[in-house]
């Protein structure tokens, strides 16, 4: 049985006032900051999906292998009759190894921000798989206090893949991995991808790329900014700047202005300096000390870890702790 998309209106920052407010008091600090969950629209959504196919990024593709050769193990660790929850879901693309590994699911439950690109995900995952029963949450995953009910009984395994966890800093990652284990409960687990430190050049690399995808999926939220809140950004007079900060351990990436300028948003004016920057997100890298760290201090254990030969990339079964 497949129920419709379930809306958690408290959670729901595709909504345009959160959006709004988000905005507003993120390009009136110094230095200006905007959270990178906003460049999730289905347009930034699709950009990232194109982003995940370039040379440059070897994280998908590596992960996927990963999971793709793991699969069975993953599937043996989560036991039949368990229910599998992604935690920004996009297109589901690596679920479904898991998927196919796991005939036996309870349901898959996908939760993403962005409600059009969930629509079209969940249509297809219910086309493909006809037996599977999906229970799709549009929601931030990041203040979310609750799932469906209908789940209820069955063991409940995480899964976040994609070095999403490398989009928070070390508090904020700390405290999704906490809210993850009340989510998931005593005996749940948590599969995790994480990129691992790296050559540096590398690193820039995959977040500069030649043909300019990673340009235009940061500046895809100056071009939201002007469709959702009437905003009069020139894509033009800003450019995408990305570069790897080894005593942090981590991607940094921002929008530059390239002029002194004003900009309109939601009828407030805000004045931007040749050269300032705004801050859209950031990418942490770990290794094997970092990682057992970070689970720790967020309620897991790291149990068994998967990597690649070069050592890129890892997928991590983590448990909850007692």
């Amino acid at each position: 049985m497949n129920l419709p998309i379930q809306q958690l209106d408290a959670a729901d920052v595709a909504d345009r006032e959160q959006f709004r407010n988000a905005v507003l008091a993120g390009l009136g600090t110094r230095p200006k900051a905007i959270p990178a969950r906003f460049l999730y629209d289905a347009r930034g959504s699709a950009l990232f999906d194109a982003i995940c196919e370039l040379p440059e990024y070897y994280l998908t593709r590596t992960e996927t292998a990963i999971l793709a050769a793991n699969a069975a193990e993953i599937s043996r660790n989560a036991g039949p009759h368990c229910t599998l929850i992604e935690f920004g879901s996009g297109s589901s693309v690596k679920s479904r190894l898991l998927l196919d590994a796991m005939p036996t699911l309870n349901a898959y439950v996908p939760i993403d921000i962005s409600r059009e690109h969930l629509d079209g995900t969940v249509a297809r995952l219910r086309s493909d798989y006809p037996a599977l029963r999906v229970e799709a949450v549009c929601a931030d995953y990041m203040t979310l206090e609750h799932l469906p009910d209908t789940i209820n009984g069955a063991r409940r395994i995480g899964f976040f893949p994609g070095s999403t966890i490398g989009n928070l800093t070390p508090e904020e990652a700390t405290s999704f991995l906490r809210r993850v284990r009340r989510l998931l409960g005593d005996g749940g687990a948590l599969i995790l991808g994480v990129d691992l430190k790296k050559d540096s050049r590398r690193l820039h690399d995959a977040y500069n790329d030649a043909a300019g995808i990673t340009a235009q999926f940061t500046l895809n939220l100056l071009r939201r900014m002007n469709r959702e809140l009437d905003g009069s950004f020139d894509l033009a007079a800003f450019a995408h700047e990305a570069f790897y900060n080894p005593s942090e351990s981590r991607i940094e990436i921002y929008l530059r202005s390239l002029l002194n300028q004003t900009v309109s948003v939601s009828g407030r004016r805000l004045a931007f300096e040749k050269g300032e920057l705004v801050h859209t997100e950031y990418s942490y890298k770990y290794d094997s000390a970092s990682l057992a760290a970070l689970a720790a201090r967020g309620g897991f254990a790291v149990d068994r870890t998967w990597t690649d030969a070069e050592g890129l990339f890892a997928v991590a079964w983590l448990k909850a702790s007692a």
